[in-house]
């Protein structure tokens, strides 16, 4: 970030979706710990005990309250509560998200492609809908949680990389609009974060997710190959990490739209953003399955 962190978080008033875990629950800490009144919502709030406990550990206070970004009737009743109470929102954070449930499109159903794009594209338009009229008022924020997925399409994760495709196209065509207005709007691009709960599928993993891939298992195997040797795992970053950077982005006077969150997402984001007719990221992606990269 070029800009000096300048803007004063004190009495502004904080949303984040998404905080039971990994880089919203490390967000709403940090917020918190920088002055922000920081409403923390999560879709279940019995699952609220280590964000509780890392913000008491932090010496942080957070509101903590349910938001399912799949329910507009929730969403709009926690904004409004959050209105009621502090008589202004000034920055919404759009963390809320969840991983894919099948291997790759063919093994997958209209269902699961319905419920990752419901969560993680359908939920941070809705959730950014109820919260602009506020934002406008306050001449707040508005970050959302991208993906390098978002901006390269990574094999076996159609339907993420589809939803977090969108994510990054409605927000790069929302934000002059914002800023017009006086809303700020700015994607944060995280690359591997290991240390998060992310997805809504607990009895799914990487081992159940090859076995169910049919003919496609050798090609997945490559991939997993690739994910835990060379591949962009290697390169993961914590999620407090990342929750800086969500926090000078906040504060930041002007902030550009699209923030890297470290070094080796800023390099990959320009392998896809200086490749025009897409050949260099099918070449890498051609490498990440175990096929040379001259195969056709």
């Amino acid at each position: 970030m070029n800009e000096p962190d300048s803007t004063d978080p004190t009495g502004r008033v904080l949303l984040i979706t998404g905080t039971s875990s990994g880089i919203g629950l490390a967000t709403a800490v940090a917020a918190a710990r920088a002055g922000y009144t920081t409403v923390a919502t999560l879709r279940e709030p019995d699952r609220a005990g280590p964000l509780r406990a890392a913000a008491e550990a932090a010496g942080a206070a957070v509101d903590v309250r349910r938001l399912d970004v799949t329910d507009p009737d929730s969403v709009t009743d926690c904004l409004a509560a959050v209105h009621r109470t502090y008589g202004r929102l000034d920055a919404v954070v759009n963390n809320a998200g969840v991983s894919n449930s099948d291997p790759t499109l063919e093994m997958s159903t209209d269902a699961a492609l319905r419920a990752n794009l419901d969560v993680n594209f359908f939920g941070v338009a809705t959730v950014s809908r109820a919260a602009l009229p506020l934002l406008r008022a306050a001449g707040g924020r508005l970050v959302t949680i991208g993906s390098v997925h978002g901006v390269v399409g990574q094999p076996f994760n159609e339907a993420y990389c589809a939803a977090k495709f969108a994510v990054e196209g409605f927000m790069e065509a929302l934000a002059p609009v914002a800023a017009a207005h006086g809303v700020r709007v700015s994607v944060v691009v995280p690359g591997f974060v290991p240390d998060t709960e992310f997805g809504i599928f607990p009895d799914i993993d990487r081992t159940t997710l090859q076995a169910a891939s049919g003919p496609y298992a050798p090609t997945f195997a490559d991939y997993l190959r690739w994910l835990g040797g060379a591949g962009w795992e290697s390169a993961g970053q914590p999620a407090r990490e990342v929750a800086e950077v969500v926090v000078r982005t906040l504060r930041a006077p002007r902030p550009p739209f699209r923030v890297p969150a470290n070094g080796w997402a800023a390099d990959y984001l320009a392998a896809k953003l200086a490749d025009p007719d897409g050949s260099a990221v099918q070449a890498l992606a051609r490498g990440w399955l175990g096929r040379p990269a001259t195969t056709p």
